[in-house]
């Protein structure tokens, strides 16, 4: 079987930074409110539950919202790869985890909290901040903010005794 010279031809996939204001929104997150103020309409539409990123430049000011995952009425799965992506292309230096619960309830699960510990473990090694993760209520509008409710802390991995 005789091969053709393309066959073993590697595309080459270039990736660059374009220069573009925020354009997600001017305010600064500085607080879950915020973030509530800033998209909680965009995830209170979904009939199913839906896990985004909101990338944040060191001032604080939104880049970007990114769709992660769109699930079921229930669950969705999250994978630190396409959470992580959006930062990095994004040249964020932090980023808030954002998921609704369409049935309005804004109790964590032990999934919520999973996911959680396994991207504040992946933001320590990646050097972008993970500052909160926080639930939206359906429609109701209620949250929940995993840091002002002190989990997040609680969920962040110890740091070994030579990096304290």
């Amino acid at each position: 079987m005789g091969r053709k010279p393309n066959d073993e031809k590697i595309e080459v996939v270039n990736i660059r930074m374009v220069k573009e204001p925020s354009i997600y929104s001017t305010e600064k997150i500085r607080t879950p409110d915020d973030v509530l103020r800033v998209i909680a309409n965009e995830l209170a539409t979904y009939d199913r539950e839906v896990f985004a990123v909101l990338n944040l430049k060191t001032n604080g000011q939104p880049i970007n919202l990114n769709i992660c995952s769109v699930g079921t009425l229930d669950a969705s799965v999250v994978s630190p790869r396409e959470v992580f992506k959006s930062c990095i292309l994004s040249n964020s230096a932090a980023f808030i985890a954002v998921h609704n619960h369409p049935s309005g309830s804004i109790t964590p699960s032990l999934e919520d909290k999973d996911v959680t510990k396994r991207l504040l473990s992946c933001s320590e090694l990646l050097g972008v901040k993970m500052l909160d993760h926080i639930i939206i209520g359906g429609e109701t509008g209620d949250m929940y903010s995993f840091k002002s409710e002190g989990l997040l802390d609680q969920l962040r991995p110890a740091r070994a005794v030579w990096e304290r």
